[in-house]
């Protein structure tokens, strides 16, 4: 099973057979196997047949539209999983602030550790001392050692949030660079080539993780960590967390390293001028209507060939195998069974969630 990227402003899907065939105005066309179809992403103002349509909902095929820009406009779903009895479990978790917090812990854990992990590794990348980065360091160590003792997901957001803030202080170190642009993280739209780059990945990576929730029949609203609200996955937002900086935050500073990404790759949209929307990161994070400040009507965005390298770059890292559990096995993989090990626990078959570490 693959993840299918159709990147197009003109092209159609249709199906043929038991197939589904895309077609290109200038004739050529591809064809895609369904049963070899985890998830499509539409890219652009691609068509879709009623045929296609049909075929999509008989496989139940997630499919996720996004702009020309990589900004996030639906998603195709289908029937809730019919498993009450663990939806029903996940109810009882939210409603038992002892076991919801704990998994929250392990959550900000997991999250605070690769954080550090990461920073370290840029540590011994530096040529000489770098205090900021010392000191940022021991800044998240100090907060990693409140998360045990914190007794509700109130503090644990607040330690969450003060890491990050630290992290992303001395994330531009780690990019070599000299067009990259990266002095704090900013999204809704984002305001550097650098941001749009991470912005596009944690929406990639969110999906990723939504589709491997649904595949359980885990209720994507009822998380532990995240604020539960009308409309927002905060399960899934909760399971990201711990894939951002290995996956994501990794991808992002070598798509800049290598010379992946040119500075053709990126383009600036004023909002104000144009009928693009504001491409919401898909990060568990709402933007109340009409408090999107002035400074921020221009973004920095991917083109449509930045958003191919940076997908490739993603699905790459999805399938680079690392050791897991002592075996050796993809992040997509880790990712699934990650879920897998938060469905035990919630149904009680094991005592206490464990989050993905890399070291």
């Amino acid at each position: 099973m693959a993840s299918i990227y159709i990147i197009s402003d003109k092209g159609k899907l249709g199906k043929k057979d038991e197939t589904f065939v895309f077609s290109q105005p200038d004739g050529s066309a591809t064809i895609l196997f369904p049963f070899k179809t985890e998830i499509l992403f539409l890219v652009g103002n691609v068509s879709i047949s009623g045929d296609a349509l049909r075929m999509l909902s008989k496989y139940k095929i997630p499919v996720v539209f996004l702009s020309s820009n990589g900004k996030f406009n639906s998603k195709l779903v289908y029937s809730d999983s019919k498993n009450v009895f663990l939806r029903q479990k996940q109810y009882l978790t939210l409603s038992d602030p002892e076991k919801s917090c704990a998994i929250a812990r392990s959550i900000v854990e997991g999250k605070l550790k690769n954080q550090i992990s990461f920073m370290q590794r840029i540590k011994r990348k530096q040529l000489q001392e770098n205090d900021q980065l010392e000191e940022n360091i021991n800044r998240i160590k100090n907060l990693l050692a409140k998360v045990p003792q914190a007794q509700n997901t109130e503090s644990l957001r607040g330690i969450e949030g003060m890491a990050a803030k630290k992290y992303f202080e001395v994330f531009a170190f780690n990019i070599n660079c000299k067009y990259a642009v990266f002095k704090t993280r900013s999204k809704n739209p984002p305001e550097s080539n650098v941001n749009a780059v991470l912005s596009f990945l944690y929406t990639l990576l969110a999906y990723r993780v939504e589709a491997a929730v649904e595949s359980q029949g885990l209720d994507t609203m009822v998380g532990n960590l995240h604020l539960c609200d009308y409309g927002r996955a905060s399960l899934v937002f909760d399971l990201v967390e711990e894939f951002r900086t290995p996956i994501a935050d990794a991808v992002c500073c070598a798509l800049f390293n290598f010379g992946t990404l040119k500075e053709v790759d990126f383009e600036e949209m004023d909002f104000e001028k144009s009928s693009e929307d504001f491409p919401l990161e898909k990060d568990g994070e709402d933007v109340p209507e009409g408090k999107v400040p002035a400074s921020a009507k221009k973004g920095i965005l991917l083109t449509k060939d930045g958003i191919k390298k940076v997908i490739k770059a993603f699905e790459d890292k999805l399938n680079t195998q690392i050791t897991y559990d002592d075996e050796k096995i993809s992040y997509q993989k880790i990712i699934i069974n990650q879920v897998k090990h938060y469905k035990r626990v919630i149904s009680g078959e094991e005592l206490a969630y464990r989050s993905f570490y890399f070291k």
